[in-house]
C-alpha cells in the first residue's frame, strides 16, 4: 500500500519514530538523573546568634524585698533556686520575710 502523495508505505516511518522516540526519551531521563546528580545542596543554615544578657557579679548578700519569690531572686541575681537552696539551708522557700539576708555566694 502506498500512501497517497509520498512515495513511502507507513511502515516505512514506523520505524523511524520509535527510535527518535526512545532517543527522546533516553535524553530527558538523562538529563534529569544528571541535573539530580549535580545540583548543589541546599546551603547550611546560617549560624543562629544568641545574645546572652552580661549579668553582673552577685553580692555576697541579698536583702530581701517585699514581693520576692526564690524564683524572682534567682533571676535578679543569676544565681539558680537550687544554689540559693544550697547557700541558705535555714531558709524557708515559702516564707520569706522581708529585710531577710540570702547568701548569693
Amino acid at each position: 500500500m502506498v500512501a497517497a502523495g509520498f512515495g513511502r508505505s507507513r511502515r516505512a516511518y514506523v520505524g523511524p519514530i520509535v527510535l527518535l522516540a526512545a532517543v527522546t526519551l533516553a535524553v530527558g531521563l538523562l538529563q534529569a538523573y544528571l541535573r539530580s546528580r549535580h545540583s548543589s545542596p541546599p546551603p547550611p543554615a546560617a549560624p543562629r546568634v544568641v545574645h546572652v544578657k552580661h549579668q553582673p557579679k552577685p553580692h555576697a548578700l541579698y536583702v530581701v524585698r517585699a514581693g520576692d519569690t526564690l524564683v524572682a531572686i534567682a533571676r535578679r541575681t543569676g544565681v539558680s533556686v537550687a544554689r540559693l537552696h544550697v547557700l541558705n539551708p535555714n531558709v524557708s522557700p515559702t516564707a520569706l520575710f522581708i529585710g531577710e539576708k540570702l547568701h548569693l555566694r
